[in-house]
């Protein structure tokens, strides 16, 4: 359940973790067997725990930072997927987080041959739409998080809901972004055209998101489900040849790929190409070698397009405004880090004192970076023990992946590779993205080193 719905579903993924957690729980209490053995990653994760707990309770703002140590539940996750999968198992679940992503890549396609919402033409002076600055251009998709198609459908939620304030979706500049607080009066209600607006054209030239609501979110995990395919293609061309396992992993990592690239997520598709042009150079010799990685330079390309084609001008060259704000809000932030070097800010503190600590726009944001926002949340020995953690999870990987390619076992070796890739890709985008804030991508990431733990235990151990 966790892996159909880890690509589309917050809400969908936790509860299916949380069911396997209950089994898990039943299966040791019958067995008195948790089927844990200890680990080098136990004692940093100990300590990263143990620091994010001191640095909640020293908070610069506590009664907003303690209650976000419920987050940290998500690395029970790495602890149930050691306990409880295998390797044949790890085959099947792979598979099925592969198919469930490639069907949201899928529906992605045909969200953008379909369109979204109406493309504003005017907004008249009188509109209650104007007050939340829409101006014609933008694209009006959703009015309190159902989808619109036309503006006789935004006048048509207008006139029967009953709320006097609507939230409105709206695509401006390429950026999705939500308008709170509209006000709707009751007069304004029995109106004619309530919404004041015209405009008949669909936008086609939006970020895929998949069924999520969130490019962001749903590049990431693309990013790493893709390194997953990758790395079953190239392990069963190292060990097998040009079977047919390595044309559908290769065709499903291609699709994948493309995913990529519609969300026209800048960082997260560079970072899939150099987290897969690693692995490419780690696993391939000859000419293969070389074509793969002209390949993901062609997927690196059409990304290009994509991000031209659907984001506001100056993008591809990082001139954008969204560019220039969070490299302003990185450059404060980090001058902060130094104010609370120990234990930080403490964990969301910042949205309280946005304004006051310098940081630009209305907006209340995070830092754009995991080891920036680390440091700023938690202090700098938590960024310390977060580069240990990493290092330590790439040298696991690098010397499991080659026991299984020594061995020959090409859907270990598979799995393994493509974890490589994936760990790199995501290191590579949490430069400069804080993908580890993300509830679903943290998830996925203690999901594949839990899984990639387990099968390089048994690996070793029945080897």
């Amino acid at each position: 359940m966790y892996v159909a719905f880890a690509p589309h579903s917050v809400a969908g993924s936790a509860i299916g973790v949380g069911i396997a957690i209950l089994g898990w729980t039943l299966r040791s209490i019958a067995t008195r067997d948790t089927g844990l053995c200890r680990s080098k990653f136990d004692l940093i994760i100990v300590l990263l725990l143990l620091w994010t707990f001191a640095s909640a309770l020293l908070s610069t703002e506590p009664s907003i930072s303690i209650p976000k140590l419920e987050a940290s539940w998500c690395v029970s996750i790495f602890y149930l997927a050691r306990a409880v999968i295998t390797k044949k198992s790890a085959l099947l679940l792979v598979c099925v987080l592969i198919l469930s992503a490639g069907t949201g890549v899928l529906y992605s396609v045909y969200d953008l041959l379909r369109g979204r919402g109406v493309v504003i033409e005017t907004v008249a002076p009188g509109s209650p739409f104007r007050q939340a600055q829409i101006y014609p251009g933008d694209t009006v998709w959703r009015i309190n998080g159902k989808r619109v198609y036309s503006v006789s459908d935004i006048d048509s939620m207008i006139k029967s809901g009953s709320a006097e304030t609507l939230t409105a979706s709206v695509i401006s500049h390429g950026e999705h972004v939500e308008r709170p607080g509209i006000q709707i009066s009751s007069e304004l209600k029995h109106a004619g055209s309530p919404s004041g607006l015209t405009g008949e054209a669909r936008n086609h030239r939006f970020r895929a998101s998949g069924w999520t609501r969130h490019y962001e979110t749903f590049a990431e995990i693309l990013q790493m489900v893709a390194q997953l395919a990758f790395g079953l293609a190239l392990a069963n061309f190292s060990n097998h040849g040009a079977n047919k396992y390595f044309r559908v992993a290769l065709i499903a990592a291609g699709i994948l790929g493309v995913g990529i690239a519609l969300t026209a997520m800048r960082t997260v598709l560079l970072a899939f190409v150099f987290g897969a042009s690693v692995i490419v150079w780690k696993s391939l010799r000859g000419p293969l070698r070389l074509i793969l990685t002209a390949a993901l330079f062609l997927i690196l390309g059409f990304g290009a397009v994509v991000v031209w084609q659907t984001r506001s001008e100056g993008a591809l060259s990082l001139g954008d405004p969204s560019s220039s704000l969070r490299a302003e809000v990185a450059r404060v932030g980090f001058n902060r880090i130094w104010i609370h070097p120990i234990f930080g800010h403490g964990m969301d503190a910042m949205k309280l004192h946005w304004t006051e600590w310098g940081f630009p726009g209305k907006e209340m944001l995070h830092l754009h970076s995991t080891p920036l926002q680390l440091a700023f949340d938690r202090g700098l020995p938590m960024l310390a023990l977060w580069v240990w953690l990493m290092s330590a999870f790439l040298i696991h990987l690098w010397r499991a992946s080659r026991k299984a390619g020594d061995l020959s076992d090409t859907n270990s070796f598979g799995i393994l590779l493509g974890t490589f890739g994936a760990l790199v890709g995501f290191l590579v985008s949490s430069v400069v993205n804080y993908n580890y804030g993300d509830a679903e991508v943290a998830m996925m990431f203690w999901w594949l080193m839990g899984t990639s733990v387990a099968i390089s235990e048994e690996l070793f151990t029945r080897n």
